[in-house]
């Protein structure tokens, strides 16, 4: 009987369930490490939660602002969530509104958004590796050179490093032309170039301009090192370092690098080329530019949308087509584990692959001489479908509680999810409380899909029985 009770237990127990000689009893204990790694992504929300409110009580404070009184709690918290997501949009003017105290704090905000998110997001991604036994450790982190999740010390100095190379590099490009082409003060030039150096890189979209980049509008030396900035503070950490390490051998890239670098260069030649298209004759734009100039600002507007949050050209004059592309381009975003918004591209890479073998028929989906597991599909269009939803019925509840029409209110919920930071115009005229809605979206677009993709990956439990099969007719 001993014996046998001991095979039923090395057969259905874990470790780690008690059991008494004196009499059966079983006492289930939850594995430990299931506790533990489902609380990386509690905690990811509850340091955004703190940190966002103590942003905007120190906003509301009256020696963040130029009157002195302080802004209102929405103003506040609006202007703090945006901030800290990475977002762009705004209620207030920043560059008049807020002093340098104010702008200080909204500077800290976007750089702890952007090193923390791409920090946490790293530290998420390699726990999810940590996970699997020592085998498939071993595999990938030789197939990838993946940090592991111990090695925290070597990850946050690389990050940092990254960070402060990238955001130093934009500095000293744009600060010059700034001072000697714009006949600013040196002092101005400097704070100006180092607000919008951390803002392009981390993807927020702030500017201390209420133009936001209108009046550098066709200047290469300025927006193009900007929208580099952009670039790679979006790819995401994991792919930066990785073509640090092997830019040159194209074919050793893991299939994650592989898979975004191959996405963002169609999304960025592609939106560049069609906003250029279609606002070359448009005079509200780009239309009464030099062809040069025009060209400059077409790129620029083809970056921005994934997540970048300037403007060059007046957004709300942009014709419809224009601005559904846009909508589109925000809503994927840029890579994983980085400073970009959007339900990223490798997710979209994979959607289209789906749709792809299905096409040709193929039960399984092939890509770069690997196949996709099937949890990655899974979770890949739970969060499109759970994405496009939020998206959706925020759209609808603020066309029938708003004046405005569908293609603005579309344009910042979408902006808002993706934490991209274009505006059309009609944030600073919603009400408050449609504010805090969109201020609620942009943390939903920030920590959303990383915790939900992670808390997707800690649920796996093998089913052991199946159901009788029945098809549904579809189409």
């Amino acid at each position: 009987m001993r014996a046998l009770l001991g095979l039923v237990r090395d057969r259905l127990m874990p470790r780690r369930a008690l059991w008494s000689t004196r009499r059966v009893r079983v006492h289930w204990h939850a594995p430990r490490e299931s506790r533990i790694w489902r609380k990386p992504a509690r905690v990811f929300l509850l340091a955004f939660v703190t940190v966002d409110l103590v942003g905007t009580g120190l906003l509301m404070t009256p020696a963040a602002t130029t009157d002195a009184e302080g802004l209102s709690f929405v103003e506040a918290f609006f202007t703090s969530t945006s901030a800290l997501s990475v977002c762009g949009l705004s209620v207030i003017d920043i560059g008049g509104d807020l002093n340098a105290f104010g702008h200080g704090i909204v500077l800290v905000l976007m750089q702890i958004g952007g090193l923390g998110i791409m920090t946490l997001a790293s530290l998420l991604g390699t726990a999810v590796i940590h996970r699997f036994g020592l085998r498939m450790q071993l595999h990938v982190q030789a197939e990838t050179r993946s940090l592991w999740v111990g090695d925290v010390r070597e990850l946050v100095s690389r990050v940092a490093a990254v960070f402060l190379v990238l955001q130093g590099a934009t500095f000293a490009l744009i600060t010059p032309r700034m001072w000697l082409g714009y006949d600013m003060p040196p002092g101005e030039a400097v704070y100006s170039g180092l607000f919008h150096a951390v803002s392009a890189f981390n993807n927020a979209g702030m500017s201390l301009y209420d133009d936001s980049m209108m009046r550098f509008s066709g200047d290469p030396f300025i927006l193009l090192p900007l929208a580099f900035s952009i670039i790679l503070g979006g790819i995401g950490l994991p792919v930066l370092l990785e073509l640090r390490r092997r830019l040159g051998t194209p074919r050793a890239w893991s299939l994650h690098t592989k898979l975004t670098v191959a996405t963002t260069s169609i999304l960025f030649v592609a939106g560049a080329l069609l906003v250029t298209v279609m606002e070359w004759d448009n005079p509200a734009t780009l239309g009464e530019m030099d062809w040069w100039a025009r060209i400059t600002d077409g790129f620029f507007h083809g970056v921005v949308p994934r997540s970048g949050g300037f403007n060059a050209v007046d957004t709300g004059h942009m014709e419809d087509a224009t601005l559904l592309v846009t909508i589109m381009l925000m809503f994927v975003g840029n890579g994983s584990a980085g400073t970009a918004g959007g339900i990223k591209v490798a997710t979209l890479a994979v959607i289209f692959l789906v749709v792809l073998a299905e096409v040709r028929a193929q039960d399984k989906v092939h890509v770069f001489g690997r196949r996709l597991p099937h949890e990655v599909v899974r979770q890949s269009l739970s969060l499109v479908f759970l994405s496009a939803t939020a998206v959706a019925v925020t759209t609808v509840l603020l066309l029938r509680t708003t004046p405005f029409g569908f293609m603005p209110v579309l344009f910042e919920v979408v902006s808002a999810f993706g934490v991209v930071g274009l505006s059309t115009g009609i944030t600073p005229d919603l009400a408050p409380w449609a504010q805090s809605l969109l201020a609620l979206l942009m943390v939903a677009g920030r920590i959303g899909p990383v915790t939900f993709v992670t808390a997707l990956a800690f649920r796996d439990r093998l089913r052991r029985y199946d159901l009788a099969m029945e098809r549904p007719i579809i189409g």
